[in-house]
Order: structure tokens, then C-alpha cells, then sequence
């Protein structure tokens, strides 16, 4: 099925973790026009660069199974809440995206055609495998291009909401390795945390939301590296 909303990698069955990339993806479906230049499908605002790499290395290292989506973050958010008022966003760091001022009965049925079965693909997996942590795969951009006064020197970025006990534990074992760490940063969880919300907050499910500086993993070596870093880290984790 070609126009699935997600993608799997395989792991355990049983395995404690379930990695989880929401924008691992810039596919947009044959029958939507953004309206867009073609190159802006390979920047930020279209995919986060360098997940779907590390993710795969990552559910290599833990042996445990991976959702990646299967479509660009401009068709439709999936780590945004369904009501959300830029689920389907008309402006993306500075870019209009006019092939996406659409209707409300299209918009919905965007959402019901992607959004919906990606958080219910996730919520069978949980279901079924019953992880004790997920791990959010994110990337960020070194610098925005609407705030080019801000650098963002962060390597990685811990985020979390109101369940930070994989984070508390990670932040310190990262600094300890001499890594750059931001703890709420460039972002907050409070505010940009859906997915998690959802399915690791809403079940009492811990998580790790990880951000990592695209510019960190655009190699193959950088991805080797950053694998060999973060799954010990993450295997240490205790609940």
C-alpha cells in the first residue's frame, strides 16, 4: 500500500523499546500540490534531516522495531494535536505553502487520510508490544531563517512535557560524554510534545524525546557515531 502514512523498521517483538519518527519523511501524495518550490522538499520544513538514518541505526543497536512517517510534514503534522490550527501548515519558517489553504471538509479528510491511522498504527503497536519507553526521533535546523541572529549551538535537545524521567537520566549521561546538550531546547515539550502526549503521557508509558541538530547527522559516519552514543544511553535508562 503505497499511500500509507507510515513506514516500519523490525525489531523484538518483545523488546522494552519502540522508536517513533514523525517527520522522518518529506513524500508528498501524487494528488496534493503544495505549491511549492521542489527544492524546499529536502529543508527543515519539509522533513527532519538525518532521522530516518539514525532511527534505522538505532533499531539496529536496541534490536527493537521503529514507525517512521511516510509523509512530508507540510501534507499533514503528525506530531501536532488533531485540532490544531497549523496541523496542515500555510506558513513554514518564512515559506507560504499555498497549496494548502483548503477547505474545512478537505482539510478533515487530509487528516482522517493520514494523521488518524498513523496514531492508530502506534496506539496497535503499544497495544501489542507494550514497550516500558519510547524514543521520539526529531531533527532541528542549525539556524532558522526567519531568526538568522540565532544560532542554535545545542548538539542535542532533550524534550519532555510533565514526565521527565527518562530525560533526568539522559541529560546527565550525555553532558558526562562532553555533548552539548539542551534540556527544553531549541524548543519546549510543553508545547510541541503531541505524539508523546498522546501515547506515552496519556498511558504512563516513559519516553525520550530526542532532538538532534541536523548538521550532526548527515553522514553515514555521523549517524554511525551518534548510534554508538545514544543507544547505551538509552539501554541505561532505568523506571
Amino acid at each position: 500500500m503505497t499511500d500509507i502514512a507510515w513506514r516500519t523498521t523490525q525489531g523484538a517483538e518483545n523488546s522494552p523499546f519502540l522508536l517513533i519518527a514523525d517527520h522522518a519523511s518529506n513524500r508528498v501524495p501524487d494528488d496534493i500540490d503544495l505549491g511549492i518550490a521542489p527544492e524546499l522538499l529536502t529543508d527543515h520544513i519539509a522533513i527532519d534531516r538525518g532521522v530516518a538514518e539514525l532511527g534505522r541505526a538505532l533499531c539496529a543497536a536496541l534490536n527493537c522495531p521503529g514507525i517512521f512517517a511516510n509523509v512530508s510534514r507540510l501534507v499533514v503534522d503528525l506530531n501536532r494535536e488533531e485540532d490544531a490550527p497549523h496541523i496542515i501548515p500555510l506558513m513554514s519558517d518564512g515559506h507560504s505553502i499555498p497549496g494548502n489553504a483548503i477547505s474545512p471538509e478537505d482539510r478533515q479528510a487530509r487528516i482522517d487520510r493520514y494523521w488518524r491511522p498513523y496514531h492508530q498504527h502506534i496506539a496497535r503497536q503499544i497495544t501489542a508490544q507494550r514497550p516500558r519507553l519510547l524514543i521520539s526521533l526529531h531533527s532541528f535546523t542549525p539556524q532558522l531563517q526567519t531568526k538568522p541572529e540565532e544560532a542554535r549551538p545545542w548538539e542535542i535537545g532533550i524534550l519532555y512535557n510533565e514526565d521527565d524521567r527518562a530525560a533526568r537520566q539522559a541529560i546527565p549521561a550525555l553532558e558526562a560524554q562532553g555533548i552539548c546538550v539542551g534540556d527544553q531546547l531549541p524548543y519546549s515539550g510543553k508545547l510541541l510534545n503531541a505524539t508523546m502526549n498522546r501515547h506515552g503521557e496519556a498511558n504512563g508509558i516513559a519516553y525520550l524525546g530526542l532532538e538532534m541538530r541536523q548538521d550532526q547527522i548527515m553522514t553515514a559516519q555521523d549517524v554511525t557515531r551518534w548510534a554508538g552514543i545514544l543507544a547505551p544511553v538509552i539501554t541505561s535508562l532505568t523506571f
